[in-house]
């Protein structure tokens, strides 16, 4: 079995995280209706998860794919048995964060079920939204997030000590990558559900705040920064949601910065 090398397997993940995004941009753009998004039937719903997921978390994924392919070259050249493509892999890691994006909905469900007119936005749901944020920032500064953006930040140990061989090894091996991520990133999810699902700006703030934590040399030390934005964020939309910046406020019929043109 050949194996890509490492600059084939950056290309790949950079040229399918972007073709992502064009998907995303095609099927999301303007519908963005804030916190008060419909996600719609379950289908079409799993479809653009999916879809939002690649665009957003390959690119912080990167440095944990190429250590994978790295070592199974190495396996590989060594005469060792048992590799796997790597997209097998990255197929792990998606089908976790599918299943982070299936719970959210059922929870979504139950909520809007149980509750209707209290997540409205002239009832609760401005401190709903608010609170989700705070929350989000809370979480920034836990034990758990800490040692989550930790592994995700230094992969090569996971590789090298709890590597299983062949395509479910490599499948188990993505999705238990994909937990800690999760567990890294599962505020900020949170957070973007609070701004709005389907809005294409808070889609890419909460990934470019992602592949800063997990990528840049500095990113491990940044989680008070944003612990304090998204505080901040909590208590404005919970305030003066009409004023907040790229929030399409529920029932205004436009984001809050294009309100004023």
């Amino acid at each position: 079995m050949t194996l890509p090398r490492p600059i084939a397997v950056s290309g790949a993940l950079l040229a399918a995280a972007l073709v992502a995004w064009i998907v995303t941009y095609q099927r999301m753009h303007g519908m963005d209706a804030g916190p008060g998004t419909n996600l719609g039937g379950l289908g079409w719903y799993l479809g653009v998860w999916v879809t939002m997921m690649a665009a957003m978390m390959l690119p912080s994924v990167a440095p944990m794919v190429l250590v994978f392919s790295r070592v199974n070259r190495e396996r590989a050249r060594r005469g060792s048995i048992g590799g796997a493509p790597t997209w097998v892999f990255v197929s792990g890691y998606l089908i976790t964060w599918t299943a982070y994006g299936l719970v959210a909905y059922g929870l979504y469900r139950v909520a809007k079920d149980a509750a209707p007119h209290f997540l409205g936005w002239n009832k609760g749901g401005r401190y709903i939204a608010g609170g989700a944020l705070v929350f989000a920032g809370l979480y920034e500064l836990t034990p758990l997030k800490e040692v989550c953006l930790r592994h995700c930040r230094g992969p090569l140990h996971f590789v090298l000590g709890g590597w299983r061989d062949g395509q479910a090894g490599a499948l188990r091996m993505g999705g238990e990558h994909g937990l800690y991520c999760v567990g890294c990133c599962w505020g900020l999810m949170i957070a973007l559900f609070a701004l709005g699902v389907m809005s294409l700006i808070w889609m890419a703030v909460i990934a470019v705040v992602i592949f800063v934590q997990k990528v840049l040399p500095a990113g491990d030390r940044l989680a008070p920064l944003f612990a304090g934005a998204f505080l901040a964020l909590g208590i404005w939309v919970a305030a003066s949601p009409g004023t907040v910046p790229g929030l399409h406020v529920p029932g205004h019929g436009a984001p809050a910065m294009q309100m004023g043109a």
